[in-house]
This record gives structure tokens, C-alpha cells and sequence, in this order.
């Protein structure tokens, strides 16, 4: 079996490495993407009347309650 000498195994690892950080780039554009639309909609959610913190707070208090957290759909948590 021939063996990969240094120099290709440097190129590897740095091409590899290069790959990644661009797309760790991309990843945290997305993110602050997301980040982005989760706060319009609090805070259109906020002028609607709708208090996330005491509803958040609730759910918190209930769990302590119960000992375990209730698993409900996505669209009950709004």
C-alpha cells in the first residue's frame, strides 16, 4: 500500500480546514439570519399584546410542578 507523504497530507488538512471555515461563515450567516426573523416576530408578537417572558415563566413553573416537561406541538407554544 503506498503511503501519502507529508506534503499531501498538509494540502489535505489545510483544504480541509480552508472548506470548513467557509462554511462556519455561512452557518453563522444563517444564524443571524434566523436570529433576525425571531426578533421581528417577538417583537410584532410584543405589540400584539402577547407576553412571551410570562408565558416562558409559566411553562418553567409548570415543569418544576409536574417534574418532567409536557411535549406539545410547535403551534401550541405561540
Amino acid at each position: 500500500m503506498a503511503e501519502i507523504n507529508k506534503d499531501e497530507q498538509v494540502g489535505f488538512h489545510k483544504g480541509a480546514l480552508a472548506t470548513l471555515a467557509k462554511e462556519r461563515e455561512e452557518m453563522q450567516k444563517i444564524l443571524a439570519i434566523v436570529e433576525q426573523l425571531m426578533q421581528m416576530h417577538i417583537k410584532s408578537l410584543k405589540e400584539l399584546g402577547v407576553d412571551l417572558a410570562a408565558q416562558a415563566k409559566t411553562a418553567k413553573e409548570e415543569t418544576k410542578k409536574t417534574g418532567k416537561e409536557k411535549k406539545k406541538p410547535i403551534e401550541d407554544l405561540i
